[in-house]
């Protein structure tokens, strides 16, 4: 064979096993994983001396028998320089610790050690270290021997040919990378709930990032969902050598470690990935001290200690983007060929990355299975988790990594969260359902909130995603026993409804002027806001009590609510509620109750539902009960909803008939609320009127009625007593806009605004905002309309209320 002259012994050896082999360097580099500079420095005897590790792999590559390698080792040892090693003339001679073991750590390395410990690294794997000796330079004591990091320690795994999206987190931190002068290290600190792609999205980057970053890519799990996570020092000392240090001059503690990573990365350009990080005292010694190198740490948790570092948090990807993942994965064809079972596929994986990549890779594997039958798989619940889970990729293991991780009553307080019934819910809230305090219950929210099986809302506000919620049950099952749970959910619901009953009253005028609260604007903002709120839980509460037999519990909540009502009119929830109470007045034998809370089902019909023809049989239902029992009050009730289904019919004659009945039974009762049914009959009888055409005598019936309204606010002032003169006025304004006076239109609405503003603006508000608009127009004043109407718009847009009925 024929090698090039001057080589060393080891070169002439390798490049004639190389050429018998019939390899290129290219082919043996990469089979050993050797670089090419490497490998032709090792041939043309510039390294003559090469560390044993790298022996052994040139060897497996080349399939040397035992004789030829130890052949070959002997060849490199012999070729490996004695004695001293030299580093250059600005690095101060500093004996650097011995690598005996662990120990103590001692005090932190000043700069010019740590410069001096990277110097003396360097000079010891470095091959040119062993041709040359600088004239001038002073020699450092190292020992000699010691294997570097093997090839490619630490590189980056492969990218994903079919990573999607995150086009925003990405232009984030090539923006942070681009900075010339960073006013703090590039460190990006990616965290968020398992299952989004944190890992996935650091390589991804860190690929994006090799042409700039050219002193290299490195890669370290960090084993934060391990039982025992890497130590800080551990993780060290393999990115030191990765780096090239070798294992002899590798310090002994962390802080040592610590200062000579900070000194041998200051002036590279350099990316290091460090993957599931535990905690900070983990990460915080892996951070550089300064210059342009960029480290991705990415985390199950927020990590809030860790100061000074650039935090992306990554969501559940938009519905766009899951189908544009699912299509990468599973075929583009496939998934434009069924739009709609996509969708319900991606919805169904909570949109969460692991989710649908999991999903996609199950229709890979099936690729004569439609996507509609894995949707209506993936559509029961109880089998969901068990179908997201496929070769070493699953779903419920990447929750289970935290989970068993979690101490025992942060435990208790996720199993709990599956028991809540609304999208989101507050402390409070779920404080009712683990049985610890409110605030105990926050701060275990918040550590969940940190580890990422929990997300915040709102300020006060938490949400489970979707598996998350499936995982928690399942664990709840599991882990407690079914007595404790049902228990649990039977004290929580009882809690729940007196609460939404005691909110509930604070509409009731009677109620409110027994306690001696007239209903203040900040009660009743609060109590709206948390039965508007909570309806999620206190309705599946409701809907408990009746299967549970409890049945008085959810006629007193539905009775303790009917007021407040009013200020909901479009919220079918009240369909559910009355239904309800109906139901369990008849369960109970309880006719008189059976009576009101059908009338209160009847109005419900007629005014949030828009089903008139329902309210009408409902009505009547109302009306043979009360004559049955007697009970003229109800008895008006049930005329007036008559009257309100008739004339929504268009029966106005029918309909005024049915309110001046209304308006005799009520003048057989003496109470506020026949006094409040006497006015909502005259109310009605002159609506009749204004759509029989006679608007001028609809408005002198209305005047009545106002007048009788605002004497009822002067004297009780309640909540209910403003509403019922809003809607009058509203209601005379109407009347006056059927005659075109449009300034005593104007003024009409106006005066209803005020007595809305009083409690709140409910949701009919928008209706009188709406007509005063249109009033203005009438009179020429645009601009005036324009700002009103705009109002009108942003309270409707703003009308977050779930369940609400179309009108």
């Amino acid at each position: 064979m024929t090698v090039a002259s001057g080589t060393g012994e080891f070169g002439h050896l390798l490049a004639g096993h190389r050429v018998a082999a019939g390899l290129t360097q290219e082919d043996l580099c990469a089979t050993a994983g050797v670089s090419l500079r490497a490998l032709g420095d090792m041939e043309r005897g510039r390294t003559r001396g090469p560390q044993r590790r790298t022996v052994q792999a040139l060897a497996a590559a080349l399939g040397l028998d035992g004789a030829q390698t130890a052949a070959l080792e002997r060849a490199a040892q012999s070729g490996r320089p004695r004695g001293v090693r030299r580093v250059p003339p600005q690095a101060p001679a500093v004996q650097p610790p011995a690598a005996s073991g662990p120990g103590p750590a001692g005090p932190a390395p000043t700069a010019s050690a740590a410069t001096a410990l990277a110097a003396t690294a360097l000079a010891s794997t470095e091959p040119e270290a062993a041709t040359a000796e600088p004239a001038g330079t002073e020699p450092v004591a190292v020992e000699a021997g010691a294997d570097p990091a093997p090839p490619g320690a630490l590189a980056l795994p492969r990218d994903l040919a079919d990573f999607t999206a995150r086009e925003q987190a990405l232009a984030e931190l090539a923006a942070l990378t681009a900075e010339q002068h960073p006013a703090h290290p590039r460190v990006v600190l990616i965290s968020g709930q398992p299952g989004l792609g944190k890992t996935a999205f650091a390589l991804h980057a860190a690929h994006i990032l090799t042409d700039a970053f050219p002193d290299g890519q490195l890669s370290l799990d960090l084993g934060g969902t391990a039982a025992t996570p890497l130590t800080a020092r551990e993780a060290l000392g393999q990115v030191l050598r990765a780096l090239g240090v070798g294992d002899q001059s590798v310090p002994a503690g962390t802080e040592e470690r610590a200062g000579l990573f900070r000194a041998l990365v200051r002036e590279r350009r350099l990316v290091l990935v460090l993957d599931n990080a535990a905690d900070e005292g983990q990460v915080r010694p892996l951070l550089p001290g300064s210059g342009p190198a960029v480290t991705i740490v990415t985390s199950r948790h927020a990590l809030p200690g860790l100061e000074a570092v650039h935090r992306l948090r990554l969501d559940v990807l938009s519905q766009t983007e899951a189908a544009a993942l699912l299509a990468r994965i599973a075929g583009p064809e496939r998934v434009e060929a069924a739009p709609d079972a996509t969708a319900d596929l991606a919805r169904l994986c909570g949109y969460l990355p692991l989710a649908l990549r999991i999903a996609g890779q199950r229709l890979v594997a099936r690729p004569q299975q439609p996507v509609a039958q894995l949707v209506r798989q993936l559509a029961a619940e109880e089998n969901r988790l068990d179908l997201l889970e496929t070769g070493d990729l699953g779903v419920r293991p990447a929750f289970e990594l935290s989970y068993r991780r979690l101490p025992g009553d942060a435990r208790l307080v996720l199993r709990r969260c599956a028991l809540t019934a609304g999208q989101d819910f507050t402390a409070a809230v779920l404080a009712r359902y683990t049985g610890l305090s409110a605030a105990r219950t926050e701060l275990l929210l918040e550590r969940l909130v940190d580890v990422g099986l929990v997300q915040p809302a709102t300020p006060e506000r938490y949400r489970l995603h979707d598996l998350v919620r499936l995982y928690a049950g399942e664990r709840l099952a599991a882990d407690e026993p079914a007595e404790a749970v049902a228990e649990a959910r039977t004290e929580a619901g009882r809690g729940l409804l007196r609460e939404a009953a005691g909110y509930g009253l604070v509409f009731d005028p009677d109620h409110a002027a027994a306690s001696g609260d007239g209903g203040s604007p900040a009660s009743l903002a609060g109590a709206a806001r948390w039965l508007e709120e909570e309806y999620p839980e206190w309705l599946a509460a409701l809907y408990r009590a009746q299967s549970e037999g409890r049945h008085r519990e959810v006629i007193d909540t539905a009775e303790a609510m009917h007021w407040f009502s009013d200020r909901l009119l479009s919220w079918d929830v009240w369909g559910e509620v009355f239904q309800l109470s109906v139901d369990a007045a008849r369960a109970c034998g309880d006719r008189p109750a059976e009576a009101v809370h059908v009338n209160y089902l009847a109005w419900t019909y007629i005014t949030c539902l828009h089903r008139y023809q329902r309210g009408l049989d409902l009505a009547g239902e109302g009306l043979r009960l009360a004559r049955d029992l007697g009970d003229r009050e109800q008895e008006g009730w049930a005329l007036t909803y008559l009257g309100a289904g008739l004339r929504h019919l268009q029966r106005h004659r029918e309909a005024s008939e049915s309110y001046h009945r209304a308006a005799e039974a009520f003048g057989a009762v003496d109470n506020r609320a026949a006094m409040i049914g006497r006015l909502v009959t005259l109310r009605g009888a002159a609506t009749c009127l204004r759509e029989l055409g006679r608007a001028e005598e609809a408005v002198d019936s209305r005047r009545r009625a106002l007048a009788g309204a605002l004497e009822l606010v002067e004297h009780w002032g309640s909540p209910l007593m403003h509403l019922l003169a809003a809607m009058t006025a509203h209601e005379l304004g109407q009347d006056r806009a059927a005659l075109e006076r449009w300034p005593a239109a104007e003024k009409a609405y106006r005066q209803a605004l005020v007595h809305y503003e009083a409690i709140g603006r409910p949701d009919s508000t928008t209706k009188t905002l709406t007509e005063l608009g249109t009033a203005l127009i009438e009179q020429g004043r645009a601009e005036e309309a324009r700002e009103i109407l705009t109002e009108a718009l942003t309270d409707l847009s703003a009308d977050g209320r779930p369940g609400r009925a179309t009108p």
